[in-house]
């Protein structure tokens, strides 16, 4: 069965960076699209970036834009979230999951981040903190 952990987190000032990695069990990434999401105290869980591997599209959220990326290393079998230019808002519980089906199907879009109904596998996240 899938099972996935999400590395990586830690404290930083803003304006920082971090480095988040996604590794899989039981299974490997060509198979899958892979979503990171994260989720604030007293929020909703919220879609961050997504990697399509049918033609490996990314999607990226507005709030991030331009700050994240991300990114895979099939040999290692690891996919990453490159955070650069962090912000007290990005601070959260970062979580990554792999998907396959009808939204994951073709480039990636942001309607099937937001949506999640096809992120079936999910693992524990990890906390990032940004102080100002």
């Amino acid at each position: 069965d899938v099972q996935l952990q999400a590395s990586g987190g830690g404290l930083v000032q803003a304006g920082g960076s971090l480095r988040l990695s996604c590794a899989p069990s039981g299974f490997t990434f060509d198979n899958y699209a892979i979503g990171w999401f994260r989720q604030a105290p007293g929020k909703e869980r919220e879609g961050v970036s997504g990697i399509s591997y049918s033609d490996g599209s990314t999607y990226y959220a507005d709030s991030v834009k331009g700050r994240f990326t991300i990114s895979s290393d099939n040999s290692r079998n690891l996919v990453y979230l490159q955070m650069n230019s962090l912000k007290p808002e990005d601070t959260a519980v970062y979580y990554c999951a792999a998907g396959s089906g009808h939204t994951l199907d073709g480039p990636i879009t942001g309607a099937a981040i937001k949506a999640m109904t096809d992120f079936r596998s999910w693992g524990q996240g990890t906390q990032v903190t940004v102080s100002s």
